[in-house]
């Protein structure tokens, strides 16, 4: 099968069995794996602290758009904090796929440490601007419209009926 695991960081040999070092929580490779030979995924995966990947997804911080999402999610990678980057429900338009809020979600493991990263304190009491159209508000406004033209028509033939 090969060398035995190895620690990466205190370079401490192991068991066949153990996928993660006792001492220090690291990933666990196989003695005398190069580190070009690794994908970019196991590259992120060993920078994914243990300790923050525990417990249910919850909802960290926002972004505009796909880069700025992908920018804090990065930011919490260097951390060693795993993140979540999902398109907030309402903008699913193809023709943009990069454009619409996101939200990034952390395992609730991570959340005092991912806030303390960002510089957040307590989330923020959500604001209509950050809020998604709902399709309940679309479905309104779309009868909303359509009552107002309704009505235009009917008032100019109930006018030009009677001249």
């Amino acid at each position: 099968m090969g060398a035995a695991p190895v620690c990466p960081d205190c370079a401490t040999e192991h068991g066949d069995g153990e996928r993660f070092c006792p001492q220090c929580g690291m990933p666990l490779v196989r003695g005398g794996e190069d580190e070009a030979n690794l994908s970019e995924r196991q590259l992120r995966a060993r920078k994914i602290n243990p300790l923050y990947a525990r417990g249910a997804l919850t909802r960290v911080s926002w972004a505009r758009n796909q880069s700025e999402a992908e920018l804090v999610a990065g930011i919490l990678l260097e951390e060693g904090i795993p993140s979540l980057v999902r398109r907030q429900a309402g903008f699913d338009v193809p023709d943009f796929m990069a454009a619409g809020p996101r939200e990034v979600f952390v395992p609730q493991s991570a959340l005092e440490a991912a806030r303390e990263v960002l510089l957040q304190g307590a989330p923020a009491p959500a604001t209509a601007r950050d809020r998604p159209v709902t399709p309940r508000a679309t479905r309104l406004l779309a009868a909303l419209l359509l009552g107002i033209a309704i009505g235009t028509i009917v008032l100019f033939m109930a006018t030009h009926v009677w001249d």
